[in-house]
């Protein structure tokens, strides 16, 4: 297990690596960070729970929208000449609302969607860049797995960073403040030699893009109810917490939930892993799945809290996994946009998830609200067994192409972005 974690080390020295990692989670700071912002913002401006959480989703509402069509431009021109110009688009409409305040309300809604709209794909440019960056197959895999974990850390951390910047200056300057990072971090990237140099494999034109891959699809539809179960757990936790010791009690339960997703990536990325893919996220899928269900015991704080880890720990190898899937099954010059779809749909999912589990706990209590991650879960499970088929790597695909230099993905006839490999 040391030698895998020295994997770990091995991605971090590689040359420009740590500051393409570094510079996709500072420019995704502001993404990240958000929804609290926003809420917070709206309750200092002397706004409701109502207009912040409207608010809010608005803004999740035009990200989903606009990743995969970033995504999409990304491979048709390039990173530099998306990603940068979107950053600065997101960061001055998050900024023209910052100054201008909830009202107008018109002018608050369409300020938040343009920020939501033009945050910039950086996360699936940094999984298209890894493949040209780290040149063994095993290394990029490790990759995804350290790139899941530092998402996790990203949504632990972030918020944190918010509320200092808050408690240090003001709602409004906390909001222009991380957009600012996030312009510095994404200018970072597209400054790099890397992301300069990338270009995306020639592309058949069609207007289904990535979504023309069977694969992708299913594996699209698995992730929808990851999805789900995932934003059903941030709200059954609610009424048990409150039952068991308030606010407190859940600011534990949902920091247990990105420990244990944490410790599960850095764990499953430290060791090399055998066989398909494909075959291997069913396994992690299911066993997300079973980890869900302890939580319906909702015995006391120390053991529920313990429980919320478990439930979390396969959570990021999967999404690891999930990387390597899109890698082999996005059409030739969709890598970015293959993706960002994978963001969307997650995004959408777990949205979904929070507004599914209200009106069960409102029904049937924490009980309920916990039994819908795992029937979120086994959901998934059944949709990956399901296509098993075609979520199965063709037989006899050819082999990547000796004169593939421009297509960082290394992508093989015909038309994926990864040759047979597990």
């Amino acid at each position: 297990m040391a030698a895998g974690f020295a994997g770990y080390l091995e991605i971090l020295r590689a040359r420009h690596a740590a500051r393409l990692l570094t510079g996709t989670l500072v420019g995704r700071l502001p993404n990240a960070t958000a929804a609290i912002a926003i809420v917070l913002f709206v309750r200092a401006e002397g706004g409701t729970y109502s207009l912040a959480g409207a608010l809010a989703a608005v803004y999740g509402v035009a990200n989903a929208v606009g990743q995969p069509v970033l995504g999409r431009l990304v491979d048709l021109y390039g990173q530099p000449r998306i990603q940068l110009p979107a950053a600065l688009a997101a960061a001055l409409a998050m900024t023209v609302f910052a100054l201008t305040g909830t009202e107008p309300r018109a002018l608050a809604c369409a300020a938040v969607a343009a920020a939501g709209l033009f945050t910039p794909p950086l996360e699936g440019g940094l999984r298209a860049l890894w493949p040209g960056v780290l040149r063994r197959e095993e290394q990029v895999h490790t990759a995804y797995a350290m790139d899941a974990v530092a998402q996790e850390v990203m949504f632990t951390a972030g918020p944190l960073f918010v509320t200092l910047c808050v408690s240090l200056w003001s709602a409004r300057t906390a909001l222009v403040v991380l957009n600012v990072i996030g312009v510095l971090g994404a200018l970072s990237v597209v400054c790099s030699p890397p992301s300069r140099a990338w270009r995306s494999a020639p592309r058949e034109a069609h207007w289904l893009g990535a979504l023309r891959s069977p694969g992708l699809l299913a594996l699209l539809g698995a992730f929808l109810f990851v999805g789900i179960a995932l934003g059903s757990i941030t709200v059954a936790a609610v009424p048990y917490a409150d039952g068991h010791g308030g606010d407190a009690v859940y600011g534990w339960l949902m920091a247990a939930l990105g420990l244990g997703a944490l410790a599960g990536g850095t764990g499953y990325g430290a060791r090399q892993w055998a066989g398909p893919p494909e075959r291997r996220l069913r396994v992690l899928v299911a066993l997300l799945a079973v980890c869900y269900l302890p939580l319906m015991l909702m015995p006391g704080t120390v053991a529920m809290v313990a429980l919320t880890a478990l439930s979390g720990v396969f959570l990021a190898p999967s999404i690891a996994c999930a990387f390597i899937i899109v890698d082999r099954h996005a059409p030739a010059g969709t890598v970015t946009e293959a993706f960002s779809w994978l963001v969307t749909t997650f995004t959408v999912g777990a949205s979904a998830g929070t507004g599914v589990a209200g009106p069960v706990v409102q029904a049937g209590g924490a009980l309920w609200g916990f039994a819908v991650p795992g029937a979120a879960g086994a959901v998934s499970a059944l949709v990956l067994l399901a296509t098993g088929r075609v979520l199965a790597a063709p037989a006899g695909r050819a082999v990547v192409a000796a004169s593939s230099e421009n297509d960082p993905n290394r992508a093989a006839e015909p038309r994926f972005s990864s040759g047979d490999r597990a």
